[in-house]
């Protein structure tokens, strides 16, 4: 299959490649840092609605509920209403938000598998900590490495997997973190009855860390890298296995022509506020803050406590939360299949629309059922909960196949390698900060607001469908090193 292509000035440029076997292997393990990210991410929702984890270290949390139960007109909305309960799932994101600084260095010097290994060591941590916690103080330095983790692979992996073939294969990192959402899901319904469930919940993300650290110290890295930091001829070999063919000089010398570029920027976070990279820095900080203000970050993070919230039952509410991981991992198949045939902009606003009529019908939904709505009162019979349970999922499947994938990927392509890892640490920290304030605020906000939260996620998801259709110019079968030229044809 052809490599990629790309027309300017009336010309096109190609470069031969063929999917090989090592390409496929590769990508495998350096995606298996979605897979933490997603578990991680997936798990904490479950645990932290589980009675054995409330009743060791929110034990007033527990009472409030119980005390929900007992008393007539007590809101839905604010059963999980704890600034301390919250902390535990959002200290993660905090941490990750600053390691993601440390980790755009660490992958500039000494290349993005160091940043893969020391991810998979962080996961590792951060699990075993989580798994054998007996006070708050081990739980949260868990949660914190499990964030250095996070900021490091998220830094390093999609960025590794875009200078490898992009497209289908790049997306298999988001295609990792909805597996591990659905792990996280299978794992929760399943440990929810056991005594200290949430222990083998929280200690088994220790199993793929363990697996991504030995990756690590296998994989090659990219030729990118190689050749940034003066690996020229091992960068040609990585390149001559990843293409599968010898004939890769011209793509070599294209690659080490635009390194030499980037070397002569001595500093890229000053070059990237500068005029030419501008709106590789708008994209590259309004892609991830769209992302995250679509709402999916309470869903997947929360989905066992929102449908709790949302009335649903106790065995319900964690079978709905499988049944949501379910459909992300299914949609994100799509996005795989379709995003080098229809492009990225067709994904972006064909999910957005879908996005903006399911969040309509959610919120009113919500607000037509047994006072929901308005009161916080009440719960759903079983078809009311299953067809609210179906829009969710069709939001989710917008997102799914859109704004999830491509929210992390393409900020990793549209930027020259001079502000590359610069415009990655830029997404990854957006990402992070507004992750961990959603997540922060997320269960006080509903309690306060109720059915109005949903409002307000319909109307980012409208502005950002807009801006997509405005701004962002199509990247399909672009080259990195020729991305450039793209936007020097867009009007931006």
């Amino acid at each position: 299959m052809a490599g990629g292509g790309f027309v300017a000035h009336g010309r096109r440029k190609t470069y031969e490649d063929r999917v090989t076997t090592f390409v496929v292997i590769t990508c495998i393990v350096a995606a298996m840092g979605g897979l933490l990210f997603g578990y991680d991410v997936g798990i904490s929702g479950g645990v932290i609605s589980m009675e054995s984890f409330l009743k060791k270290f929110f034990p007033s949390g527990l009472e409030k509920q119980k005390n929900n139960k007992a008393t007539t007109h007590e809101s839905e909305y604010c059963k999980f209403d704890s600034q301390l309960l919250t902390s535990f799932t959002s200290s993660l994101y905090l941490a990750a938000l600053l390691a993601s600084f440390f980790a755009s260095d660490v992958t500039r010097i000494s290349g993005r598998k160091a940043s893969v290994f020391i991810g998979g060591i962080a996961f590792l941590i951060g699990s075993n900590l989580n798994g054998i916690a007996m006070n708050m103080i081990f739980l949260i330095i868990g949660r914190l490495m499990l964030g250095v983790g996070v900021g490091f692979t998220n830094q390093s992996v999609p960025v590794y997997l875009s200078t490898k073939i992009r497209g289908a294969i790049n997306i298999g990192f988001q295609m990792a973190v909805t597996i591990g959402i659905l792990t996280a899901g299978l794992i929760n319904y399943g440990t929810e009855t056991i005594e200290d469930g949430w222990r083998v919940s929280l200690a088994l993300a220790g199993v793929p860390a363990i697996m991504m650290a030995i990756g690590a110290v296998l994989l090659p890295d990219t030729p990118n890298s190689l050749i940034e930091r003066g690996y020229t001829e091992k960068g040609k070999l990585i390149l001559q296995r990843i293409r599968g063919t010898k004939d890769v000089n011209e793509e070599f010398n294209d690659l080490v022509e635009a390194s030499e570029a980037a070397k002569k920027v001595e500093d890229p976070w000053r070059n990237i506020l500068e005029p030419r990279p501008r709106p590789h820095l708008v994209i590259c900080t309004l892609i991830p803050l769209f992302q995250r203000l679509t709402g999916i970050h309470v869903i997947t993070s929360y989905a066992p406590v929102l449908f709790k919230i949302l009335g649903f039952g106790e065995n319900a509410s964690f079978m709905s939360a499988v049944i949501s991981g379910l459909v992300n991992m299914l949609a994100t198949i799509v996005s795989i299949h379709s995003v080098d045939s229809f492009g990225r902009r067709i994904l972006f606003l064909e999910g957005g629309a879908q996005m903006i009529l399911s969040l309509i019908l959610i919120a009113v939904r919500i607000t037509i059922a047994v006072q929901l709505g308005f009161n916080g009162e009440g719960s759903y019979a079983k078809t009311e909960a299953n067809f609210l349970l179906f829009l969710i999922c069709v939001y989710i499947a917008a997102f799914a196949w859109s704004w999830g994938p491509l929210g992390w990927w393409i900020n990793s392509e549209i930027c020259p390698l001079d502000i590359r890892q610069v415009g990655q640490a830029i997404n990854v920290s957006v990402n992070m900060l507004f992750t961990f304030l959603i997540a922060q605020v997320f269960l006080s906000t509903i309690c306060h607001i109720r059915f109005v939260l949903f409002l307000l996620f319909l109307g980012a998801v409208i502005t950002m469908t807009i801006f997509i259709a405005l701004f962002l110019p199509e990247t399909k079968n672009i080259p990195i090193e020729e991305m450039n030229r793209v936007w020097k044809g867009h009007w931006f």
